[in-house]
């Protein structure tokens, strides 16, 4: 499938803005925003864009291979992508349903965004966080993994469907391959695949799998490093560059930036990426 333009009113965010400094004002009245706003400007830098904060240990000089600018969101338009999370009587957020075959998917006209990864990678968990600002909307996160058995969506106000697909590797449902292939392969309204990867262990075989399948489907996707917080900057760093190496040198539909993400790293820079 070739890779398709999403809808003007998302499209708008992919627009490159100010740096840091100059949009501590802009879009306050999203009280979850407004409280990162308020942290000193390294932690603030920590917290929206870890990538920036990870380079600052390189030695001066060097030159790693990290992509820092290409999708580099001001932080108004952080906030106004936020904004699209934001639950209200204008902005529904809901649960729609599940499927466990494609043929059994909604018939659905927005276009449709999913995650992807091994199973215990944190995808309920990003997702739930993704979520916070609509309480209402029910994300199951377990300890146990494999949770996930069906592929579900849920809808984000007039703007997109979040999918959330079944995890593969361990407890992955017997017809995972048939049931996430079908789905990636076909699904016409497909606009981006966040396909996530465990910071602490890297690119396993299971995920060139479904690296592999984004490849050959030529999905436009992105990897997104989950639990950056369970490491040492140095083993953190190490992975960061292989795995950068691995999308520049192994890859051509990935997204060339990558994504860290954890539960200490707020989402927003991905959320603004929508």
């Amino acid at each position: 499938m070739a890779a398709h333009r999403l809808r003007p009113g998302v499209n708008r965010l992919f627009a490159m803005g100010p740096e840091l400094g100059s949009a501590r004002r802009a879009y306050s009245a999203f009280q979850a925003f407004t409280e990162v706003l308020r942290l000193p400007s390294k932690q603030l830098t920590k917290l929206v864009f870890p990538l920036q904060e990870l380079h600052g240990h390189f030695v001066p000089g060097s030159r790693p291979d990290l992509h820092l600018n290409i999708f580099h969101p001001s932080l108004e338009d952080i906030a106004r992508a936020e904004s699209f999370f934001t639950a209200s009587a204008r902005n529904r957020i809901e649960y729609l349903t599940s499927a466990v075959r494609l043929d059994h998917a909604p018939d659905l006209r927005h276009p449709e965004v999913c995650f992807i990864g091994r199973s215990n990678v944190g995808k309920s968990s990003l997702i739930k966080a993704l979520f916070s600002l609509a309480p209402e909307v029910e994300v199951r996160v377990s300890k146990k993994p494999g949770h996930t058995k069906k592929i579900n969506f849920y809808k984000v106000g007039k703007y997109f469907t979040l999918v959330d697909m079944p995890g593969y590797g361990y407890r992955a449902p017997e017809d995972f391959v048939d049931m996430v292939e079908t789905y990636l392969k076909e699904r016409k309204n497909l606009m981006r695949t966040f396909l996530l990867v465990d910071s602490v262990v890297g690119i396993q075989k299971a995920d060139n799998i479904a690296i592999e399948m984004c490849e050959e489907f030529a999905l436009p996707y992105v990897m997104v490093l989950t639990k950056i917080d369970k490491s040492s900057k140095g083993h953190l760093l190490k992975q960061v560059l292989q795995i950068q190496k691995f999308v520049d040198t192994k890859t051509q539909g990935c997204f060339p930036q990558l994504f860290p993400v954890s539960p200490k790293h707020c989402l927003r820079k991905i959320i603004a990426f929508f």
